[in-house]
C-alpha cells in the first residue's frame, strides 16, 4: 500500500493513465460527438488502426516504468476496449482483428523481452554487487594472507637463522631485525638467565641508547617487567612504563619508554630468558601481534637451547678429537667386518700402517690367528651383553713382521645410522713385558755370575796366589835347613823377593780391574790409555787410540759408566772377537761425546737390543743397561766375519762445566 500510494503521488502515473484514457476516447469519438470526425486516415493508416498502436505505446511506456505487470495490465485493458469496436460496425473487420491481434502480440512480446532483459540486468547487477562483495571480502582475507605472510617470513627468517647460523649472537641479531619489520614497535630488547649468577644478562638491543641497554643490563629474579616475567613464568603487557609500579630502574623512564610487550623465552618447560618489545609511545598490542611475539619467544627458546646443547657438543667433540689425536696410547674404530674406519698415529704407528692406508685396513691384516680368534669371541660377548674382563691381552704382527704385545679395552659405539662400531683402545706393553722378563732372567744370571765371579776369584787366589805362597813357604823352610850354608842364603831370598814381586803384582792388577785408580785421580782419557796399554800387553793384540775434539770432562759416576763400556768392549774382543786389531776412537763435539770400539774379529749374529740377556750375552746387556743409565744410545753393529763396532753417544749435558 505505500508503494501504491507513492505511485499515485507521481505525475507520470497519471501522465500514462491519461493518455490511455485519451485512447479510449478516441477509439469511440463519434459516441461522444454528434458529427463524424473529417480526418478517417493519416499517414496512409486508418484512424483506428492510429489508436491500436497508441495503445501499444502506452502498453510499452507502461512496461518500462513500472514492470511486466502494469504492462499486461494496461494490454489487458486496452484489448477490452477495442474488441467491442468489432460489433459497431467497421468496413475492414478483418484488418482490426489483425491490427488487434498484432497489439497483443507486440505488446506481450516487448513486454516479456524488456522484463527478461530487465531482470538479466537486475541479476548482473546483483552478480556484481555479489563479486564487489566477494571482493572486498578477498581483499580482506588478502590484506590478512598477507599480515600472516609477513609474520611466517619473520618466523621462517628466525627459523632459517637458527639452522643456518651456529652463534648465538647471529640468531639473536637477526631475530631482533625480524621483529621491528614485523611489529609497529620502536625497540627489542632480548634477555638471558645465566645459571651460575641466576642473573638475566641483556645479550641484544635494538632501538634503544647504549646507555640504556647498560642501565637496564643483569636484572635479578623478580626485579623490573622482565625480572617479573621470569618469576611468573608468563607474559606482560605494560601500557605505561613510566607509572608502573614494577618500575625498579629510572633509565627506563629517562629514556622515554612508553608500551611494553614481554614474553617468556621456553625450553624443556623452564624458563631461559625474556623477549622484550618496546614502543616509546603508548601501544595497544593486537592478538595477532602478541601470538606472533609468543610464537617467536618459543623459536628463540628452542634456538637457545639448541645453541647451548651444539656448544656443548662441539666443546666435548672437540675435547675428544684432541685426545683421540693426542692420545699415546692406539686407538682405531672398526666396523662389523673388522675394516678400519678411524685411526690416531699411535695406531698407525703400532701396526706400522699409516695415514691413509691405515684407513683401509682389516684388522685381520695384524692380528695372529690366536688373537683373532679372541677378538672374535670378545666381539660375541660385547653384542650379547655379557661380562668382558678389560683390558685384556693381545699379540698383534706389525706391517715389518715383528711382534707387539698390548692390551686392549673394546667397547660398543652407534654410528648415526645405528650400526653398532667397535671401539679399541690400546697400550704397547711389549717393551715393559720384555723389560720385565729379562729383568728376572738378569737377575738370575747376575747371581750366577756372580757366583762365577767368585769362584773365579777363589780359584785365582788358590791356583795362583795361595800356590805362590805356598812355594815361598816351602823355600822358607828350605833356607832354615840350610843356615849353615850362607853361600846359598843370598840366592834364595832373592828368587823369594821375585816370587813375592810376582804375587804383588798381580793382586795389584785384580785390584785396577775392580776400581782404577787412574779413573779416579786423573779422569777418563788418561784411564782409557793405561786401559788400551795393559789390554795390549795382556793379550798381545794390537790396540790404537784416536780422540779428536776438544776434551771435556763428565761427571765421576758417567765417567765410570763409560768406562765400564769401553772394558767391556775390549774385554768382548780378546775373550770372543778372535781379533788381530782393535781401534778406539773418542770424539768431542759441542752436544755429544762418541765412542766407537772396532774390531776385525770373526763378528757374530746380533738380535734386538733387549733379547741380549735371552741370548746369554751377558756383558753386552749389562753394556745397554749402563749406557740407559747414562742417558745416552748404545748400538751395536756386527756380522759374521766382518768384524764388530761398538757405538756409544754419550750426552753432553752431564759435562763438568769448564774452569
Amino acid at each position: 500500500m505505500k508503494r501504491l500510494a507513492a505511485e499515485l503521488r507521481k505525475p507520470l502515473f497519471w501522465l500514462i493513465l491519461l493518455c490511455f484514457l485519451g485512447g479510449v476516447f478516441l477509439h469511440y469519438s463519434e459516441f461522444f460527438f454528434s458529427s463524424h470526425p473529417s480526418v478517417d486516415t493519416f499517414l496512409g493508416l486508418q484512424r483506428h488502426s492510429i489508436e491500436r498502436f497508441l495503445f501499444l505505446v502506452i502498453v510499452i511506456v507502461a512496461g518500462v516504468v513500472y514492470g511486466f505487470g502494469v504492462a499486461m495490465a494496461y494490454l489487458i485493458a486496452a484489448t477490452l476496449t477495442m474488441i467491442p469496436r468489432f460489433f459497431l460496425g467497421t468496413q475492414f473487420l478483418a484488418d482490426s482483428v489483425y491490427e488487434v491481434v498484432a497489439v497483443i502480440l507486440a505488446g506481450v512480446g516487448f513486454n516479456w523481452w524488456f522484463e527478461s532483459h530487465r531482470r538479466e540486468v537486475g541479476r548482473r547487477e546483483q552478480s556484481l554487487l555479489k563479486l564487489d562483495s566477494i571482493r572486498q571480502e578477498l581483499e580482506s582475507y588478502i590484506d590478512t594472507i598477507r599480515e600472516n605472510e609477513k609474520r611466517l617470513s619473520v618466523l621462517h627468517s628466525i627459523t632459517t637463522a637458527i639452522n643456518e647460523f651456529g652463534s648465538l649472537a647471529e640468531i639473536l641479531n637477526i631475530a631482533a631485525e625480524k621483529i621491528l619489520e614485523v611489529v609497529a614497535a620502536d625497540g627489542v630488547l632480548i634477555y638471558l638467565i645465566n645459571r651460575s649468577t641466576r642473573m638475566l644478562e641483556l645479550k641484544q638491543s635494538r632501538g634503544v641508547s647504549q646507555k640504556f641497554a647498560d642501565g637496564v643490563d643483569r636484572l635479578e629474579f623478580g626485579e623490573g617487567f622482565n625480572g617479573w616475567v621470569v618469576q611468573n613464568r608468563k607474559p606482560a603487557f605494560i601500557e605505561d612504563s613510566a607509572s608502573d609500579p614494577r618500575l625498579s630502574r629510572d633509565v627506563v623512564r629517562k629514556e622515554g619508554i612508553g608500551s611494553q610487550f614481554i614474553v617468556p623465552l621456553m625450553a624443556r618447560e623452564e624458563v631461559i630468558g625474556t623477549l622484550c618489545i618496546l614502543s616509546r609511545s603508548r601501544k595497544k598490542f593486537t592478538a595477532e601481534e602478541e601470538q606472533l611475539l609468543t610464537l617467536i619467544g618459543s623459536e628463540l627458546g628452542v634456538a637457545m637451547e639448541r645453541v647451548a646443547l651444539s656448544e656443548e657438543t662441539e666443546r666435548v667433540g672437540r675435547r675428544y678429537r684432541e685426545l683421540f689425536v693426542r692420545a699415546h696410547d692406539a686407538i682405531w674404530m672398526q666396523d662389523m667386518d673388522g675394516r678400519i674406519l678411524a685411526a690416531n698415529q699411535a695406531a698407525a704407528d703400532l701396526t706400522g700402517y699409516g695415514g691413509e692406508e691405515n684407513r683401509r685396513t682389516n684388522v685381520t691384516q695384524f692380528l695372529t690367528p690366536e688373537a683373532l680368534e679372541l677378538a672374535r669371541e670378545v666381539r660375541r660377548k660385547l653384542l650379547s651383553g655379557s661380562e668382558v674382563e678389560q683390558p685384556y691381552e693381545q699379540r698383534v704382527i706389525r706391517r715389518d713382521g715383528t711382534e707387539a704385545i698390548i692390551m686392549l679395552t673394546t667397547s660398543i659405539i652407534m654410528d648415526e645410522s645405528g650400526k653398532p662400531i667397535f671401539q679399541n683402545i690400546a697400550r704397547d706393553v711389549t717393551r715393559e713385558r720384555r723389560l720385565a722378563e729379562n729383568l728376572r732372567l738378569y737377575a738370575r744370571q747376575i747371581t750366577h755370575a756372580h757366583e762365577e765371579e767368585r769362584k773365579r776369584i777363589a780359584r785365582e787366589l788358590h791356583d795362583d796366589s795361595m800356590q805362590a805362597l805356598s812355594i815361598l813357604s816351602r823355600r822358607v823352610d828350605e833356607l832354615i835347613t840350610l843356615q849353615s850354608r850362607r853361600s846359598k842364603i843370598a840366592k834364595l831370598l832373592e828368587e823369594i823377593r821375585a816370587e813375592i814381586d810376582s804375587v804383588l803384582a798381580r793382586i795389584r792388577l785384580f785390584a785396577q780391574d775392580l776400581r782404577p785408580p787412574t779413573l779416579e785421580y786423573l779422569g777418563l782419557i788418561p784411564a782409557v790409555r793405561e786401559l788400551v796399554s795393559q789390554v795390549g800387553q795382556q793379550t798381545g793384540i794390537q790396540i790404537d787410540l784416536h780422540i779428536d775434539g776438544e776434551e771435556r770432562h763428565f761427571m765421576p759416576e758417567d765417567e765410570l759408566l763409560i768406562y765400564r763400556i769401553i772394558q767391556e768392549a775390549l774385554r768382548n774382543v780378546w775373550r770372543h772377537a778372535s781379533a788381530k786389531q782393535v781401534h778406539v776412537a773418542i770424539h768431542f763435539d759441542a752436544r755429544n761425546a762418541t765412542v766407537e770400539v772396532t774390531d776385525d774379529g770373526k763378528g757374530f749374529v746380533i738380535g734386538e737390543d733387549l733379547r741380549f740377556v735371552q741370548a746369554g750375552k751377558i756383558g753386552l746387556a749389562g753394556m745397554q743397561e749402563r749406557a740407559d743409565l747414562l742417558g745416552g744410545t748404545l748400538s751395536i753393529e756386527s756380522k759374521p766375519g766382518q768384524g764388530t763396532t761398538v757405538t756409544l753417544v754419550a750426552p753432553g749435558d752431564h759435562w763438568k762445566p769448564k774452569v
